[in-house]
């Protein structure tokens, strides 16, 4: 693996981080304050091309690699990981039309998405699902030439900016498929966002479909492959999540330093306590193991190999690093740091997310043991 960057992911990194600082960091807090949706925002991801970043330029992406896609989510989430995260969840619907939908569905519904026209619901998680996809109850019914889908999902993220929904049911052959469903179809409702503690106004609802008729053209990839379908999109999302808890916590440790050297403790700046100093350099030391998992992870999906080992580990690591970074902050800025004045506290909130969302830290480990124990 080759740890200097090329030309081209500079170019994307530093552009990523231009729109961040320019665009996102004056809007961050008020999108925090208010958990609306920030269309905005979306809207200018989409001027700059980056909601297609790694997809061929035949399907209007940008051609270029998973290592920009990561360097460009872990840059925004240093400003807002809530912008991070979109870019995240919205790549990975884009995976899996890009790894499994014919050339159709590519044209139809994956350029629109890579031009940044509207999103796409990754639709997966009911209440007894967890992660396990047979536990799936959402049904897709056959009626001449069109599927009846039913069922309801939680924690449907950018459902405000969408208007397709990617959908996971059980076919006639009680197996798991996949389904492109329009949003604004008849029976398919969408709730009031979720509120929650962190990454608020990532847009996450519930949806209800309720017979919603689709033509048969809109099964994604083969009847019954959908766990596979998913686990393609999944895993390219969790290599987001990678990225979003080493933004999170690189912005943890720059708030950190820069309060502990304006902090005066007993007649010195906090930067020359012993403890402080200790603590941020091992803030330090896990973002950059927490970086260089990620790159690697990257780096494999670039191989066009599997990631589901590599990107398992990363996610665990990553998410704990953002979880321990955030909270070492909040102690080096004390008081002020559980205020909503001080930025720390935002991010505190938002970390915790990582090691939750596109499944929970002890799924990961589980998945890193059956690896290394075969």
């Amino acid at each position: 693996m080759d740890f200097n960057l090329t030309e081209g992911q500079r170019m994307f990194q530093n552009l990523a981080r231009d729109f961040a600082e320019r665009t996102v960091r004056p809007r961050a807090k008020e999108i925090d304050r208010t958990s609306e949706w920030p269309a905005d925002i979306v809207a200018g991801l989409a001027k700059i091309g980056l909601l297609g970043l790694p997809y061929p330029e035949q399907y209007s992406g940008l051609g270029a690699d998973y290592m920009s896609f990561v360097l460009a989510v872990e840059q925004l989430s240093r400003v807002s990981m809530v912008t991070g995260g979109i870019l995240a969840i919205a790549t990975a619907s884009e995976e899996a039309l890009f790894r499994h939908g014919n050339e159709e569905l590519k044209k139809k519904y994956l350029s629109p998405l890579c031009k940044g026209e509207y999103l796409c619901i990754l639709a997966f998680t009911e209440s007894t699902t967890g992660s396990d996809p047979r536990a799936i109850r959402s049904v897709a019914k056959q009626d001449g030439s069109d599927y009846l889908i039913s069922g309801e999902k939680n924690f449907a993220s950018v459902a405000p900016g969408s208007e397709i929904a990617l959908i996971f049911a059980k076919d006639e052959t009680e197996k798991v498929s996949a389904f492109i469903v329009p949003v604004k179809s008849k029976g398919f409702t969408i709730r009031k966002h979720w509120e929650t503690m962190g990454l608020r106004g990532s847009g996450t609802c519930p949806i209800f479909l309720d017979s919603v008729r689709i033509p048969a053209e809109n099964l994604v990839g083969q009847k019954g492959n959908g766990p596979n379908i998913l686990m393609d999109a999944i895993n390219l999302g969790q290599l987001g999540v990678c990225a979003e808890g080493v933004g999170v916590a690189q912005a943890a440790l720059e708030l950190s330093v820069n309060y502990a050297k304006e902090r005066i403790v007993y007649g010195k700046p906090m930067s020359n306590l012993p403890t402080a100093q200790w603590e941020l350099s091992e803030m330090a030391t896990r973002i950059q193991a927490a970086r260089l998992l990620t790159y690697e992870t990257a780096f494999v999906k670039d191989q066009n190999k599997s990631i589901r080992k590599e990107v398992a580990m990363a996610k665990l690591f990553s998410s704990e690093t953002a979880v321990y970074c955030t909270n070492l902050g909040m102690q080096i800025h004390g008081s002020y740091g559980y205020t909503k004045d001080f930025d720390i506290e935002r991010f505190y909130r938002d970390a915790k997310i990582t090691e939750i969302y596109e499944a929970v830290s002890e799924i990961q480990r589980m998945i890193i043991a059956q690896h290394i124990t075969r």
